[in-house]
């Protein structure tokens, strides 16, 4: 089953050939900015100029830290040049636009470096700007002061804002590189389970016959070759359920997956009589109206009774047991009860009851297993179910 896959930030998803059209945007923007804090005079060749003064924008998205560097140096050219200051300010928006896009796109070291080298560029011409002038047109301070605070916070507000585009694509990668990894360990999870469930209930089965077959080979013959031929019908269950399980894992992730049949309460009788053939009593009962259930709650009400009937033959050492299965209208009721001798897993080492108490925990259910005191054992599960299952 495979999940629609998140879908990327805006700016991850806009094609090539709409950056290429705001890339030049951009230079004809600054373009025509320049141009208009400039004199006319000799209108080709101040045209030309802004458009060689704003063309390296056009590599910004390829080459943003070269690209920032000729912003720079433009900027420094044109106050040593003794351009008044309303004509270096369009440079001085391109410069605060690259460290945005640089600290957006590039490491945290390259944002902090190229917000640290703009803003001392920055300032030193407005210092050279400053001094440049004659004494009656210099700005003292306050103005002084507010406009150096203006030009820092500029820088600082660009590469904040490019901060926290960076950090918001770092935090989505990591959602959805711990998504992948939890989903993984939940693939493998339900596959543990599946592989103990359908082993552990065979391999229990095959070694109550195998081991009555060796004690009646001698005796009484006929019973013995029953019991083979339980060993090898259980044996060739299994491996067709394993062949099903190891296909679906070998199945290319690029090719459909394809649905592998799967053991549901409508196997209940199978398991009944196979268990039954084992030496264990496995009386049914079924209770209200028989419905279609959704794929997971009938696979686990499936699991879950196996299992229970398996530890009943491995470890309860009686030969009854009984299964009842309520549906209900927005739950199904299981209930697995013996009365043997109160042991689920003697040794403490199974994982059957914990595997148990999962699929109930993912399925939002309720889950219960413990001796009970008039004797045996018993595993209760209640799993709840859709108003309109499929």
């Amino acid at each position: 089953m495979h999940d629609n896959p998140p879908r990327p930030p805006l700016l991850q998803r806009m094609p090539p050939g709409a950056w290429t059209v705001l890339t030049w945007c951009a230079v004809a923007g600054v373009a025509l900015m320049l141009y208009a804090t400039m004199t006319h005079d000799t209108a080709p060749l101040i045209a030309g100029l802004t458009i060689a003064m704003a063309l390296p924008l056009a590599w910004a998205r390829r080459r943003p830290s070269p690209v920032l560097a000729v912003m720079l140096a433009e900027l420094v050219a044109a106050t040593a040049l003794q351009q008044p200051a309303v004509r270096i300010w369009p440079l001085l928006l391109a410069a605060d636009s690259m460290v945005c896009f640089i600290t957006a796109t590039r490491s945290r070291r390259a944002g902090i470096t190229a917000a640290a080298v703009t803003l001392a560029v920055q300032e030193a011409v407005w210092q050279l700007v400053q001094w440049s002038r004659d004494g009656q047109d210099r700005v003292f301070a306050p103005a002084f002061l507010t406009l150096t605070t203006l030009i820092a916070l500029t820088v600082l507000v660009a590469w904040m804002v490019g901060a926290s585009i960076r950090q918001r694509r770092e935090y989505g990668e990591a959602l959805r590189a711990q998504a992948a990894v939890q989903a993984v360990t939940a693939e493998r999870l339900r596959i543990a389970r599946e592989l103990h469930d359908m082993v552990a209930h065979s391999i229990g089965i095959i070694a109550i016959q195998a081991g009555a077959g060796s004690r009646m080979i001698d005796t009484q013959p006929a019973q013995a070759r029953d019991a083979l031929s339980a060993i090898e019908t259980t044996s060739r269950e299994t491996l067709k359920g394993l062949r099903r399980m190891l296909g679906v894992l070998r199945q290319p992730e690029s090719e459909p997956v394809e649905s592998a049949p799967f053991a549901g309460l409508a196997d209940i009788d199978r398991l009944a009589a196979t268990t039954t053939a084992a030496g264990v009593h496995v009386d049914v009962r079924q209770r209200g109206e028989r419905r279609p259930l959704p794929t997971g709650i009938d696979q686990s009400a499936f699991r879950i009774i196996q299992e229970s009937v398996t530890n009943v033959v491995r470890h309860a050492r009686t030969r009854n047991c009984r299964v009842s299965i309520d549906y209900r209208s927005e739950e199904l009721d299981i209930e697995v009860v013996d009365d043997g001798n109160g042991d689920a897993a003697p040794d403490g080492s199974g994982y059957g009851i914990a595997g148990m108490r999962e699929r109930v925990a993912l399925l939002n259910g309720h889950f219960s297993a413990g001796s009970r005191p008039e004797g045996g054992f018993r595993v209760s599960a209640r799993l709840p179910v859709p108003a309109q299952a499929p």
